[in-house]
């Protein structure tokens, strides 16, 4: 069997120690991305089970198959739970869900959970966008901002450069930060430049000398979060040359377990984001489970 490179490993997990039948209230939310799908059961506000699968061409199988990995051998059905709250780009193609919620909110609820409440900045770092919001002290989002560039949040498309370079997914952000000096980023206007550029410092002579394999990641990773940035920076006003952002700051999706990314936002953002127990990618299935 050939081997995938590009591909990310899939998890589940439910409780052993919570009686879902002795709850007083069931609810899940389910998160139908582009690239992946999350469930996430709630008892009684507690994490019962959750998943984190990848998506294909069918929708409507990716929720059924999140909340069933989510529920595990514990016999709970979706007629076992109250509310069933569906979000993300395949929300409607939830059978299931009883209510369908925007993502924004959803990602916004789901991140003050699993960061805590003092969050006040949530990027979430999608397969295909990244989306900035702006929360209130209290438990309101106040502004948000959505990637207007090619592909600006790439979790697909690196996938591809994975494939390309014969690197595992899991090591690309690890990989990109262990070079000597960081390199220029490839094109940070539009995926469709940077890729090509890309496989551009792939070819021996292309520069002297030849890049390594890490300082090509390097620069691939850093347009992404050039380009991550600029959403960012969306939220507010700023200084010239200056990117200000309300702290604390929490990254959900994807791409936030990739830190070369996410070291170099953190870098660029002079700010330290928050770091959760759970899964980043499950934000936006927690909060639909907390909206339900």
């Amino acid at each position: 069997m050939t081997r995938q490179f590009g591909s990310w490993p899939e998890s589940c997990w439910t409780s052993d120690t919570i009686d879902w039948k002795k709850a007083r209230r069931l609810t899940a939310g389910i998160d139908v991305g582009t690239t992946s799908a999350q469930a996430a059961i709630l008892a009684d506000g507690a994490i019962f089970g959750y998943a984190n699968i990848r998506v294909g061409a069918d929708f409507e199988a990716a929720a059924d198959a999140a909340f069933a990995k989510a529920a595990g051998a514990s016999g709970l059905t979706p007629k076992d739970v109250q509310k069933i709250a569906a979000t993300g780009f395949g929300r409607n193609h939830a059978r299931h869900a009883q209510n369908k919620l925007n993502e924004l909110i959803c990602h916004g609820k789901g991140a003050r959970f699993m960061f805590g409440p003092g969050v006040r900045t949530v990027v979430d770092l999608g397969g295909q966008n990244v989306k900035a919001i702006s929360l209130y002290d209290w438990d309101r989002m106040r502004d948000y901002k959505i990637g207007d560039k090619c592909s600006t949040g790439m979790g697909r498309h690196l996938e591809e450069i994975c494939e390309l370079l014969e690197v595992p997914l899991a090591e690309i952000g690890s990989r990109s930060l262990d070079v000597k000096t960081e390199p220029e980023p490839v094109s940070t206007t539009c995926y469709n430049f940077a890729c090509p550029e890309t496989v551009g410092l792939m070819r021996p002579g292309f520069k002297e000398p030849t890049n390594s394999e890490n300082e090509i990641l390097a620069a691939h990773l850093f347009s992404v979060a050039w380009r991550i940035l600029g959403t960012i920076a969306k939220l507010q006003s700023l200084d010239i040359g200056d990117v200000k952002v309300e702290q604390p700051i929490a990254f959900t999706g994807g791409l936030a377990k990739n830190e070369g990314i996410t070291k170099r936002l953190e870098r660029e953002l002079k700010a330290s984001a928050l770091v959760s127990t759970y899964d980043p990618q499950l934000a936006g299935a927690v909060g639909a489970a907390l909206l339900a």
